[in-house]
């Protein structure tokens, strides 16, 4: 099979990397030839680098290399039998680019956007048939997350959709069906662990370093609300915020914070320019938690009855599936559990309590309970 992928950073690179390895031919595209040398030099360090850690044998790291074509030809593409276009954020932009593409590829070829919360019916509308228009959302590190979200457009031929997950099941990915609303899945799910986080922060509730001890230590969370923003940038993890707030007609849900704003604003974007919610300055002091295990169970109480109720909201509306919610936050951003499986252990009746305390004491209509936990509650009944 022939795949293109339209740019070549981190994402473009690094889905390029995993349909290689998988056996397939690819062709990079990107108008830049210093992006290509990029992604090419980083493909023979990281594929040199499996195969000392032997994970791949001796020689096949070539093999890989030579089914990879980098070019700064569009028209290298008009073959492919799949299109992926991983290149910045911006609506317009990926339509210009998928209109180019609908001209030059077969009428057969399936296109298909890596796009993290912009519509698929939107950008497939830029296309004469937009029923091969699909989304094809990796996370990143391509090569490392198996969770990929398949999400058809309303537009979307199902015949489409079905080959598209079954050409990413067969690069060993893990797929999970979206509906194509903003977020879909994962940013949708995952806005209450940086939101209600920084708005704890804000009220004075906590610091960074004791929110991200409860979350980790206590919740079990691989990394905590503040140091995974950092990590993502602010620059990037709030322009996803503010698309999905916009997305949303402005959900009070999903209202984008000042203070991670102020950080875009002077700079501070983490750990790639040194200062974000940290100062990664070299002899910076990092800061020291609060250890205090009924502060932190507070802490847990709140982010994740908002994590909870975003998941059951998400159900309610058709999103996912329920197996697929869960399967998408435990292998997209590896959540220690399922939220709607976590849900159960904690009992649905706890979960509208806890939902309930908010709203009361804040009477914002961010706090509102799905409807579908409360009626859970009021039938006793579980997500599985």
């Amino acid at each position: 099979m022939q795949i293109g992928i339209v740019g070549s950073g981190a994402m473009g690179a690094g889905i390029a990397q995993v349909a290689a390895q998988n056996g397939e031919n690819v062709t990079l595209f990107d108008t830049n030839q210093a992006a290509l040398d990029k992604a090419k030099a980083g493909h023979i360090k990281i594929l040199a680098r499996l195969v000392e850690k032997g994970r791949l044998k001796e020689g096949e790291n070539e093999s890989i290399l030579a089914r990879i074509n980098y070019s700064e030809k569009l028209n290298d593409l008009s073959g492919s039998d799949l299109v992926i276009e991983a290149i910045i954020e911006n609506l317009d932009i990926k339509k210009q680019v998928f209109a180019k593409l609908d001209e030059i590829c077969k009428e057969e070829t399936i296109l298909a956007s890596n796009t993290s919360s912009l519509s698929i019916a939107s950008i497939g509308s830029s296309i004469k048939n937009p029923g091969r228009m699909v989304g094809i959302h990796f996370f990143n590190p391509a090569p490392l997350m198996p969770l990929v979200e398949i999400i058809p457009a309303v537009s979307s031929v199902p015949k489409i959709v079905a080959k598209s997950r079954a050409i990413i099941d067969s690069w060993g990915k893990v797929t999970v069906l979206a509906k194509d609303t903003p977020g879909f899945i994962v940013n949708r799910v995952a806005r209450p662990f940086y939101g209600e986080a920084v708005r704890l922060y804000e009220e004075g509730f906590a610091d960074p370093a004791t929110i991200d001890w409860a979350m980790t230590e206590l919740a079990g969370f691989r990394m905590g609300p503040f140091t995974l923003m950092d990590f993502i940038g602010h620059d990037v993890n709030y322009a996803v915020t503010e698309t999905v707030f916009k997305e949303f007609y402005y959900d009070p849900r999903y209202k984008p914070n000042f203070s991670q704003k102020r950080m875009v604003e002077a700079g501070w974007l983490g750990r790639k320019t040194g200062k974000g919610f940290y100062d990664y300055s070299e002899g910076a002091e990092k800061p020291q938690p609060t250890k205090d295990e009924t502060l932190g169970k507070e802490i847990v109480k709140r982010i994740l009855a908002m994590l909870i109720n975003e998941a059951a909201d998400a159900l309610y509306l058709n999103i996912a599936s329920a197996e697929d919610i869960d399967l998408a936050m435990t292998k997209g951003v590896n959540y220690p559990k399922g939220l709607l499986k976590w849900a159960d252990e904690m009992g649905i009746d706890q979960c509208v309590a806890n939902l309930d305390n908010l709203y009361s004491n804040y009477r914002e209509d961010r706090y509102r309970c799905s409807p579908l936990l409360r009626k859970m509650a009021e039938e006793k009944s579980s997500f599985f």
